[in-house]
């Protein structure tokens, strides 16, 4: 099936066209007729599988440009994904003239205020927010028609399950209800049934939760010596946009530092940074002006960004969901992309408890030397000078130079300048700045317990010999820290202690049909 035959109006098709995309992909396909027909769907499928465009599409299409009124409302657990949803609305909308306003916390909320006065079609934000500016009047649900809830199970995980109930309960019954999750919890399947008009269940059954366009390698280090490493596999395989996952916050900061003090371009987010200052971040990285960001799990949570071509785990994650979402963050839009863990040799057991979610074995790679690291610089310099040597625009500025440069070659001899050119360009390892990284404890790790370290052992991995070749075979013997904590910086206590629905006089009526299953009728597409 292409887009062509999803019955898409005229602008929002072209839209799609100039954008890129030609085939819908499982969730897209079965979700976008349905929602097409004005029907409440529940779509459940893996992060970066097209959940936005999934809901985006046909609720655009609805949109009455003519009408000057909020006509949808999405509810995103995130500063970062409410932007993100807002900026790709704005990009399919566009053509048709929708009005995409975002609305969340750790900003301006007189501003937001003012956005929402100029005019919106469509309103993306947190919970917490969205219910601000509902007690301030400042957002109107009168004439919501369309109600979408994107990362459900993700909101419900940071607690805004009561904040959520007391949002639907404020927006029109006679609306289509839009519900996205990747998993299916009780409470989420409550929403369901108990806000939803008959909602048809589209599930994403997959064979691997991982992308199959990422291969992903490991790598057994020891923890004072994972920058070096990091930074030498970097200058090896000179990657155009990476992402870098830290632990902490700290770990983040001195992460950039060091990264900086190595002559890469790096910037890094965490929950403490300023939002207008992340935001900046995050658009120079989509645009190429920052070559590697590095992230904590909650800053990077909803990243969309394509043309990511590798992702390093300097710290290995604290459960094996963080794995998934991690390296979800490359391989996207079918391109390749790699994922290096750096794995301390008391924590090599998390390898197997991640192997056995993602039901796909990582291969050992052995990690380049400084000698290597040191010769893949020289060529990638080499070929630059090669580059600029053939750009007239940089040849139009020799003349400036050239008595200058007479007198040096008559000075020195070409080797010579050649020689003292490229000591210029290309960093000595033996020179380098000193960067270092202060020590974490590793994850401690219990092979009969619970949780992260309970299932599998040492995930049955044994001891592996040691193979010269880069790319396979490098393992050795298998065998929570503080976490970022910027969740709760979203999580919101709602000053009306009582969210019993069944005592509100504007409940929502229970209108899922006895003869269906949880309240709803499952629709599978196969084992993709």
């Amino acid at each position: 099936m292409k887009f062509t035959d999803l019955n898409l109006s005229e602008d929002i098709q072209s839209a799609v066209v100039a954008a890129g995309f030609e085939q819908p992909s499982p969730i897209q396909e079965l979700t976008i007729p349905l929602a097409l027909e004005g029907k409440d769907v529940i779509g459940q499928a893996q992060t970066g599988t097209g959940k936005t465009a999934a809901f985006g599409l046909p609720t655009l299409d609805k949109i009455h440009t003519e009408e000057n009124t909020i006509q949808a409302l999405v509810i995103a657990p995130t500063r970062e994904l409410a932007v993100q949803s807002q900026e790709e609305l704005f990009r399919f909308g566009r053509d048709k003239g929708v009005k995409v306003r975002s609305v969340y916390g750790g900003s301006s909320i007189e501003k937001q205020i003012k956005a929402l006065r100029s005019g919106a079609h469509i309103v993306v934000g947190t919970p917490g927010r969205l219910l601000d500016l509902i007690k301030r009047k400042a957002l109107k649900l009168n004439n919501i028609e369309t109600l979408i809830l994107d990362e459900a199970d993700e909101m419900l995980n940071m607690g805004f399950l009561e904040d959520i109930e007391a949002i639907i309960s404020r927006v029109p019954e006679e609306r289509q209800t839009l519900l996205f999750s990747a998993t299916m919890p009780d409470a989420i399947k409550r929403i369901g049934v108990q806000f939803m008009k008959d909602p048809e269940h589209v599930k994403i059954k997959a064979k691997e939760l991982t992308n199959v366009n990422v291969d992903q390698y490991f790598i057994r280090v020891k923890e004072q010596e994972k920058f070096d490493t990091m930074t030498r596999l970097m200058d090896v395989d000179q990657p155009e946009l990476s992402i870098v996952f830290g632990r902490t916050k700290r770990r983040v900061d001195e992460l950039t530092r060091g990264l900086k003090l190595r002559g890469f371009r790096a910037e890094g987010i965490h929950g403490d940074l300023d939002q207008n200052k992340r935001l900046r971040i995050i658009r120079d990285f989509k645009n190429g002006q920052i070559d590697i960001l590095v992230a904590t799990d909650v800053a990077a949570r909803g990243l969309d960004i394509s043309g990511v071509t590798h992702v390093y785990n300097y710290d290995i994650p604290q459960d094996p969901e963080s794995y998934v979402h991690r390296i979800g963050r490359t391989g996207r839009a079918g391109q390749s992309g790699q994922s290096i863990t750096f794995v301390s040799p008391n924590e090599m057991g998390y390898l197997g408890i991640i192997e056995n979610l993602t039901k796909k074995r990582m291969k050992g790679l052995k990690p380049p030397t400084a000698q290597e690291a040191f010769q893949s610089k020289k060529k990638v310099a080499l070929k630059k000078i090669e580059r600029d040597f053939a750009d007239e625009a940089i040849h139009a500025n020799f003349d400036k130079f050239k008595d200058d440069a007479v007198k040096l070659a008559q000075e020195f001899t070409p080797e010579e300048l050649a020689l003292y050119i490229l000591s210029l360009t290309v960093q000595d390892p033996e020179t380098m700045p000193e960067v270092e990284i202060a020590r974490e404890k590793p994850l401690p790790f219990k092979p009969s317990g619970g949780g992260f370290g309970g299932k599998g052992g040492k995930g049955g991995r044994g001891n592996r010999g040691r193979d010269n070749n880069r790319r396979g075979g490098y393992r050795g013997d298998r065998n929570r820290d503080d976490r970022d904590g910027g969740r709760r910086d979203f999580k919101r206590k709602s000053k009306n202690n009582s969210r019993d629905f069944e005592n509100r006089g504007n409940k929502r009526p229970h209108r899922a049909s006895s003869e269906k299953k949880n309240g709803f009728v499952i629709r599978n597409k196969g084992d993709k």
